[in-house]
Parts: structure tokens; C-alpha cells; sequence
């Protein structure tokens, strides 16, 4: 037992977290302080990191300080706040299916986010957009619903969870290319710019209206983690453990839908964040879910803290979407574990 460390949530849960995940949290904290400050002084008008620290300790010079805290923070704390909401629903996601393939967005679920998201900014152009969040929720919420009870048969299966995912994925698809032909251009642009995943022009009114979701839905994927690790073990023996299956994953499972949805309708579609942090993450401390938590939200808002400073950089002035470095690297990923996990 030396090698673990108790960890309490109140009255609510407790759990020992092995040294290992708490050495790779720190670092993962760490480097993601360090990417947000290079990624901070970075841009048409360029900042030394020194003069960044100043600007957050509230000592820096005028000129930085509008720059930084108005232009570019918001954008910095979005990145990461999305990142760590993709990579925990992802980290959800395997571990209750105990699939490595398994992931919102390749199993359909950003996918009804999407068709919510885009809908809602495609036909109710009058409503508040303060309403995006819950109805990208409602629209995840929906749709994963719709998976596990298509994927039903007695119990779920890998290969049929994966299969009817990507079949709802490709039918999403379609029908948010219908919604974006049959509305109006400059609402088309608009849509568009968000399915390729994109955190431009993002402000605090962004930030205060995601964070807060995003904290609870973590601490409360943080609460269950040892439910995630019963289940880990096949129903049977989770059921004979006295795990509450059903409601275990009920919940759970919201708890995902709910993170893609507050992801979803504020980076837009950002593919395979949710697929690569937690098998990251479980490569470098091991399956089990309450160590791979922490790890996979460091790790997934370092993906898209990393992303969108290429997307900002790499091609100046003109900004690509962050969904499409995700994609760059996520496609060649996800072949891999397809070949890796071919004959399972």
C-alpha cells in the first residue's frame, strides 16, 4: 500500500490514486501551465513568457495586459476546459464498454450533439445562444440513449456498440449536411466553421458559460470511479460485487453525454481528443479508471492547447480550425488500434 495515496471527496467518495498517476497529473499540470504561457505570448504581436507571468500576476505592462486577458485568454482557458471534457466523456466511454475503440465521437454521440448544435444555430437564430449548451446536451443525451438501446442484445458488445456508433456518426453526419444546404449562406459559414471544431472568437461570456459544467460533470465522473472500475471487471462479477449496473451506467453514461454537449457547443466538433488522451493515458499508468481520469484530462486539454497554437501559428495570418490538427493525428491513431484490436 506504499505505493498509493487516499483521496477524499467529502462525504461522497473516497479512493487511492497510485503514486504513478500522481507523478503524471503533476507533470500533465505542469506542462499544460507551461504550453498555456508560450501559447499566451504567441500571435501577430508576439510576448516573452516573462512578460506573460507578469500580465497574470497583475504587474504587467498595459499593452500586454489587453492583449492577453481580453484576445487571448479566454481562447487559452476554453482550449483547455474542452480538451479536459472530450478526454474524461472519452475516458468514461471505455471504460464502460472495456473498449479501446470506444469514444463520443467515433460511437455517434458529438455526432447528435452536432445535429442539436447546428440545428439550434441554423433555425432558432432569435433564441439567446446562451441556450447552445443544453441543447448540445439534450442532443448527446438523445443520441446515446439511442446507441445503447440499438447496441442491446442480451449485453453490449465491442464490435456492435462500434458498428451502430459509426452508423449513427455517418446518419448524424448526413443530416447536419441537409440542415447546412437548405439554410442561408451566411448562416452556412457559420455552421461550417463550427463542425470543423473551431475556438475562434471564443470570449468569457464563453468561458463562465461552460466552466462551470465541465468542473461538476469531472468531479462527479470523479465520484463514480470506483463503479467504472467494478464494471471494468464484466457485469457478472460487478453484479455479484452488489454494483447497481443499470443505474451505474445511467448515470455514467449521462455524465458523458453531458461533457461532449458542453464540449461540443463551444469547440465544435474537435475529433479524436476523446479517443486519444484516455488510451494515452492508460499506456502510461494502466487501466484503471480512477488513475486514468486526471491523466486523460491533462492530456486532452494539452491535445487541444497544442492544436490550436498550430492552428494559430502554422499558417499566418490565416487560422486553420483545431479540429482539423486533431484529425490529422487522431486518423492515423485510430487505424492503428482498428489493426491492433482486429481480432477482437
Amino acid at each position: 500500500m506504499k505505493d498509493f495515496v487516499s483521496v477524499r471527496l467529502g462525504r461522497f467518495a473516497s479512493f487511492q490514486l497510485h503514486k504513478k498517476t500522481l507523478l503524471f497529473s503533476a507533470l500533465g499540470l505542469l506542462l499544460t501551465i507551461l504550453v498555456a504561457i508560450v501559447s499566451l505570448g504567441m500571435g501577430e504581436m508576439k510576448i516573452a513568457p516573462l512578460d506573460v507571468l507578469k500580465v497574470v500576476l497583475g504587474i504587467g505592462a498595459e499593452d500586454h495586459a489587453l492583449i492577453v486577458e481580453q484576445f487571448r485568454m479566454p481562447r487559452i482557458i476554453i482550449a483547455i476546459l474542452v480538451g479536459a471534457a472530450l478526454a474524461v466523456a472519452g475516458a468514461i466511454m471505455q471504460g464502460i464498454v472495456r473498449n479501446p475503440l470506444a469514444s463520443p465521437d467515433i460511437l455517434g454521440v458529438a455526432g447528435g450533439a452536432s445535429v442539436a448544435a447546428v440545428s439550434f444555430l441554423l433555425l432558432f437564430t432569435s433564441v439567446s445562444i446562451k441556450w447552445l449548451p443544453p441543447v448540445a446536451f439534450l442532443g448527446a443525451t438523445l443520441t446515446t440513449l439511442l446507441l445503447y438501446a440499438l447496441a442491446w442484445k442480451k449485453g453490449v458488445t465491442p464490435l456492435r456498440l462500434v458498428m451502430i456508433g459509426v452508423g449513427i456518426k455517418i446518419a448524424a453526419g448526413a443530416v447536419v449536411t441537409i440542415l447546412i444546404i437548405f439554410s442561408p449562406f451566411l448562416l452556412q459559414n457559420k455552421a461550417l466553421l463550427w463542425l470543423s471544431g473551431s475556438i475562434y472568437g471564443v470570449e468569457w461570456n464563453d468561458v463562465w458559460m461552460i466552466m462551470p459544467w465541465v468542473i461538476i460533470l469531472i468531479l462527479a465522473a470523479a465520484a463514480l470511479t470506483r463503479r467504472v472500475n467494478i464494471q471494468q471487471l464484466g457485469d457478472d462479477v460487478a453484479t455479484s460485487l452488489g454494483s447497481i449496473l443499470q443505474w451505474d451506467r445511467f448515470f455514467l453514461l449521462m455524465i458523458c453525454a453531458a461533457l461532449t454537449g458542453t464540449a461540443v457547443s463551444v469547440g465544435g466538433d474537435i475529433s479524436f481528443v476523446a479517443l486519444l488522451a484516455p488510451h494515452i493515458a492508460k499506456q502510461l499508468i494502466g487501466p484503471s479508471f480512477g488513475g486514468a481520469l486526471p491523466v486523460s484530462a491533462f492530456i486532452g486539454a494539452l491535445i487541444v492547447l497544442l492544436a490550436d497554437l498550430v492552428a494559430r501559428m502554422a499558417f499566418s495570418p490565416i487560422e486553420v480550425p483545431v479540429g482539423v490538427f486533431t484529425s490529422a493525428v487522431g486518423a492515423p491513431f485510430f487505424i492503428f488500434l482498428l489493426y491492433k484490436n482486429r481480432n477482437r
